[in-house]
């Protein structure tokens, strides 16, 4: 599965973000990289596809050009004021499900949307530290975004094999079981009634 999920908006900067795409798939291989418009087969459940993935990936790229904020529709509803709007969708499913979200800002002149700016589902996006692609010096910022992107992959990596305990194989580097302790019998007078005792996992308690 696609570790990275590039989201963006069709009609927002598209040669910018064409040139994103072939820059990280360049870097990490296109395997890499999901983007809709060429991960997804012919013939397939686009919703599930899109919902799955956006979940699943280990980092979502937000590409944001000057018309991403304030896209709207013929009936000239701004597209992310609708709760169906897919730009909307995924990064809301990327935030609840723990993901890295990180937006990239497309252009020399492309600003981060505030908070108040974006639907309360989505607006920790406006608080999140941003990527940069100038158009002026294009070369250097494609360069700049691939070296972010793959240390921020090496972080996942890492965290990942410190919360997983590896396999060792015996006798490579494996310390000998350690002797269990002995349990430990405690007696305990009762006079008087009932008593309440709660043993420990390793002690017995009889009572005399």
């Amino acid at each position: 599965m696609p570790r990275i999920f590039l989201s963006f908006r069709k009609p927002d900067s598209r040669w910018m973000r064409n040139r994103v795409y072939r820059a990280l798939s360049d870097r990490l291989g296109a395997d890499e990289i999901f983007k809709s418009g060429r991960s997804i087969p012919p013939g397939a459940d686009f919703a599930e596809i899109l919902r799955r993935q956006a979940a699943e990936c280990e980092l979502m790229c937000v590409l944001i050009g000057p018309g991403w904020l304030d896209a709207r529709s013929e009936d000239g509803v701004r597209l992310l004021d609708r709760a169906h709007d897919w730009v909307r969708l995924e990064i809301a499913t990327a935030l609840r499900a723990g993901n890295r979200v990180v937006p990239v800002l497309l252009g020399d002149a492309t600003m981060l949307p505030d908070a108040s700016a974006l639907p309360a589902e989505i607006a920790e996006l406006a608080r999140l530290q941003f990527l940069r692609v100038p158009e002026t010096h294009l070369p250097d910022g494609l360069e700049h975004l691939g070296d972010a992107v793959t240390a921020l992959l090496s972080d996942t990596d890492t965290d990942t094999d410190t919360d997983t305990d590896p396999a060792v194989e015996p006798g490579h580097g494996t310390e000998p079981a350690a002797d269990p302790e002995p349990s430990i019998t405690m007696t305990a007078h009762v006079s008087g009634g009932g008593s309440a005792y709660q043993a420990a996992r390793d002690q017995t308690i009889r009572l005399a």
